[in-house]
């Protein structure tokens, strides 16, 4: 696990090369702490740097950028190869040798050997990396399959900047860092930029399962993009596979063998590991399963709030007691997390705004302290349908058509004009209720209007509906990734909804969040969920394998209860969730309004001022619950200031 950055078409002096290189690898330096290295060719005006945290062959064999055997290409890579054994005894017998163990090495002489996509399919495993070839001429691009790994690029026509985040490529003299408006209104709707955007208009995302080639062809850079890997087709594939019937005890023996193996293969290493530990599912199945296949017990973290209806700190440490994991816990007062806010722009080097980045670096750091790799549950909801929002969809979708739209309209703002405080007094004496209920109310209410699974999906997604309200834009790029194909498969609409949860919610949402959080503590996270098998059995599974009745994630559910008793973590699923609009009434309200009074905002052309304190206004005087746009506002804010 690393950081990298470099250049292609760049012509300077070379101590002026170096130096530069040296400036874009100190702005990940973070990333790496262990080494760091730099290859320069000024005939081919290409030059790469790597910041390297040693994972796998601690020795001086591991270092990067990697030069192969034959001299011909050249590497930086960033991420683990699970599969790298087997690939090496692939090409040992192939005849080639060599000089580590490292899976960086298997990775560049299977790119000789195989050719560049040949060697990603054959891969399994995390990865973002920058392939240099000299016979050719040509820089490879490339990022895995799910999107666990970013890699962001600029390209000019005739100059090509590239890096691990984007403080690599604002440290390049030659980039502009002109911002978007349309990505801009995007982050405000969503709480993140959608890949391919960014927040600079001349920077992108590379997309997962995307490689991208360019070559020198006069003055010009030349790209071409292939995929080697894509969603939509796993998912067409699982889906035509799905009807096949099914014996339940098979099924879940063949998940739990899945599952086992994806799980074993991210327990190696030649440091420390341990798992991240929430209770819910996800994390208590890996755990389940990394405990069954150790000798000694698994080291578990987990943090909690001090803050009623905000922690499970306690179902996590119940999971750890019964599966007898060395278990590491710690429970943040109010002022612990909100020591950490004014950190988070540095940590996100792109606006990004899901509260839950709060916890999330807190556990990093506590969990870097004892560990230096952790495996976590993620892409268990996306993959199984955990989400309430599917429970909902399937139900909702199909009585939506026969309810006339004015009764929907009607019933929508009745929902809206409850304030969330009051709905959770409501329903908060029901037995049974998930949490933060008001939340929900309100968000049923938005998608009452909508039409369809892609229409249901639109609000659900959208932590504010209007974000050209606020931007001085009349433009917000298309963020939605098209789901028409989905209609000639045997797809229903909470199919769908996994699809663009899985294209476009957990590449750019969660796992950017795992991945800034853990990095910047030099915090190695593993994900044995995404596994690529793993993604293509489970959409192979019958839907109601996934979801029945009111229950999400049926299928893990059942796994777990062959670990750990069902009562341990049946329960409403209640999300890393931090309580932010009481703290933007509260102790959050001075900073909160020095990023956002008139004096500030007036100084930011791409934000409306009077619009932006409106909504401020109607959150500080109770009228509203703004709290999920203002945090957007805020992160975007405190972001701009530092950057």
């Amino acid at each position: 696990m690393c950081g990298f950055a470099g250049y292609l078409g760049w012509e300077a002096p070379l101590d002026e090369c170096a130096a530069v290189l040296d400036r874009m690898g100190r702005a990940i330096a973070h990333r790496g702490p262990d080494d760091h290295g730099v290859w320069l060719d000024q005939s081919a005006a290409v030059g790469l740097v790597h910041r390297r945290l040693a994972i796998i062959d601690l020795s001086v064999q591991g270092h990067q950028p990697m030069v192969s055997a034959s001299g011909g290409t050249v590497i930086a890579f960033n991420g683990e190869i699970y599969n790298h054994r087997t690939m090496r005894l692939e090409l040992e017998r192939a005849g080639k040798r060599f000089r580590g163990h490292s899976d960086t090495e298997v990775l560049v002489e299977g790119f000789e050997h195989w050719g560049v996509d040949e060697t990603l399919r054959r891969a399994n495993g995390m990865f973002a990396l920058a392939v240099w070839e000299r016979g050719s001429r040509t820089l490879h691009l490339a990022r895995d399959r799910m999107g666990e790994k970013p890699l962001y690029y600029s390209s000019s026509g005739h100059r090509l900047l590239f890096g691990s985040e984007l403080g690599a490529l604002r440290s390049h003299p030659t980039f502009d860092p002109a911002l978007d408006p349309g990505a801009l209104a995007n982050f405000l709707r969503l709480s993140y930029v959608p890949a391919p955007s960014s927040i600079h208009a001349n920077a992108k995302k590379l997309l997962p399962g995307v490689r991208i080639s360019f070559q020198r062809e006069g003055p010009s850079l030349i790209a071409r993009e292939s995929r080697y890997w894509e969603l939509a087709e796993a998912v067409r594939q699982g889906l035509s596979r799905r009807n096949r019937p099914c014996d339940a005890a098979a099924v879940m023996d063949e998940a739990d063998r899945r599952l086992s193996e994806a799980v074993a293969l991210r327990m190696e290493a030649d440091v420390p590991l341990g798992a991240f530990l929430s209770g819910g599912i996800d994390s208590s199945l890996v755990v389940a399963l990394m405990q069954k296949q150790c000798a000694r017990p698994v080291r578990t973290f987990t943090i909690g709030f001090d803050e009623p209806g905000f922690d499970e700190s306690v179902h996590a440490a119940a999971v750890a007691r019964h599966l007898g994991t060395e278990h590491t816990a710690h429970v943040l007062t109010a002022q612990d997390a909100l020591r950490v806010v004014p950190e988070l722009a540095h940590v996100h080097d792109e606006p990004f705004a899901d509260a839950s980045q709060l916890p999330t670096l807190l556990l990093s750091r506590m969990t870097r302290k004892r560990v230096t790799v952790a495996l976590s549950g993620d892409g268990g909801d996306e993959l199984f349908a955990g989400y309430n929002r599917y429970v909902t969809a399937q139900r909702l979708l199909a009585v939506m058509p026969a309810l006339p739209r004015a009764l929907r309209l009607a019933l929508a703002a009745l929902l809206r004009r409850t304030p969330p405080a009051t709905w959770d007094a409501l329903l908060g004496k029901l037995p049974i209720v998930p949490s933060r209920p008001g939340e929900k109310m309100h968000k049923l209410a938005s998608v009452l209007t909508a039409d369809g699974a892609p229409g249901y999906y639109d609000r659900v997604a959208s932590r504010f509906p209007d974000p050209l309200t606020l931007v001085a834009s009349d433009v917000e790029t298309p963020w939605r990734p098209d789901v028409s194909w989905m209609d000639a498969t045997s797809a229903t609409a909470v199919d769908q909804l996994m699809y663009l949860d899985a294209r476009r919610y957990l590449p750019d949402d969660v796992l950017v969040k795992v991945d800034r959080a853990t990095m910047s503590v030099g915090l190695e996270g593993r994900a044995p969920l995404l596994d690529h098998n793993v993604v293509a059995y489970a959409w192979s599974l019958p839907l109601d394998f996934k979801l029945r009745g009111l229950e999400g994630k049926w299928i893990l559910r059942r796994l777990l209860e062959r670990y750990v008793p069902r009562e341990l973590f049946t329960r409403p699923k209640a999300g890393f969730a931090v309580p932010v609009a009481a703290w933007l009434r509260g102790p959050l309200r001075d900073w909160a309004e020095s990023l956002l009074c008139t004096q500030a905002l007036v100084r930011d052309p791409l934000l409306r001022a009077d619009a932006v304190r409106s909504v401020w206004h109607a959150h500080q005087q109770g009228r509203s619950d703004h709290h999920e746009v203002l945090w957007n506002l805020l992160m975007y804010r405190s972001w701009r200031e530092a950057h």
